[in-house]
């Protein structure tokens, strides 16, 4: 199967990522559907929705799905036998529900601050799966009501966000905090937890600040929610400390939208110097 039906030109594609690799932060999918778009559209398949005048633009829902359907491809090119949320989320941003292998875009979900902390530690998603698997069948009286609480946790959690965009109370924040702590305890009683992980939930927590991992877990990433009325110097204090124990941090959030076209004057200096530097 072949994207481009026709001939093109020659192109070059210079790719400039500020996302951490083999993290689980889903940058192949982002690679993947970037690669899709831009392929798409010099081959004609899709449009080129960028007005005159405008900064960014986003494809039609139309055009979305193929650039979608393409990126999975990609994705499986890289994984063998992926999902699909990371590359729909990619796609169409936002948030998704994932269920039994069904993808549901949640609908008004507010965009959260989060602070993203890479703990540096290398896992395998593989053995970590495999581990949960063996967990289950070896206790499944015990580990089956922990992935239920988890489910109920996921669909509380899907309540709130879709109530926040039309009631935007500061007390929809606590609740989410405690969603992540509970959430955080249930996936070390699967087994994905790492000291790491405990020690970024530690630091955070001292500044009154809640965390979770994020991913296959077992290292890799975490993350921590910002509420509104978090102060600066908080953030730059708990940053600092997760620093001092050989973390990356950044602040960033959730819930934006997915692939989009940009005019050249909407890039920051350092994007336009990476990509002219390629």
């Amino acid at each position: 199967v072949c994207l481009c039906s026709r001939d093109v030109p020659s192109v070059d594609i210079v790719v400039w990522s500020e996302l951490p690799t083999g993290a689980g932060l889903g940058s192949s999918a982002a690679y993947a559907v970037c690669l899709a778009a831009a392929l798409l559209m010099v081959c004609g398949a899709i449009s080129c929705p960028l007005q005159e005048g405008e900064s960014t633009a986003r494809w039609t829902e139309e055009e979305l799905t193929l650039i979608n359907s393409w990126a999975f491809r990609g994705e499986r090119v890289i994984h063998g036998n992926p999902s699909g949320v990371d590359n729909a989320v990619g796609t169409w941003g936002g948030a998704l529900r994932y269920q039994a292998g069904k993808i549901t875009p949640l609908k008004r979900v507010p965009t959260l601050r989060i602070l993203l902390t890479n703990t540096k530690v290398p896992r395998s998603t593989k053995v970590l799966v495999a581990g949960v698997k063996e967990k289950i069948l070896k206790f499944p009286a015990i580990m089956n009501p922990v992935l239920d609480s988890i489910d109920a946790i996921s669909q509380e959690c899907q309540s709130v966000l879709e109530a926040m965009p039309a009631n935007p109370s500061p007390e929809h924040y606590p609740v989410l905090e405690e969603f992540f702590d509970i959430n955080q305890h249930h996936l070390n009683v699967l087994g994905v937890g790492h000291p790491s992980l405990d020690r970024l939930c530690q630091v955070t927590a001292s500044h009154s600040l809640h965390s979770k991992l994020t991913g296959a877990g077992g290292g890799g990433c975490g993350i921590t929610l910002l509420p509104p009325d978090t102060s600066l110097l908080a953030v730059e204090a708990a940053k600092q400390d997760l620093c001092a124990c050989g973390f990356e941090c950044w602040e960033t959030k959730i819930g934006a939208p997915g692939v989009t076209l940009h005019s050249c004057s909407s890039l920051s200096a350092q994007v336009l110097h990476a990509l002219t530097q390629s």
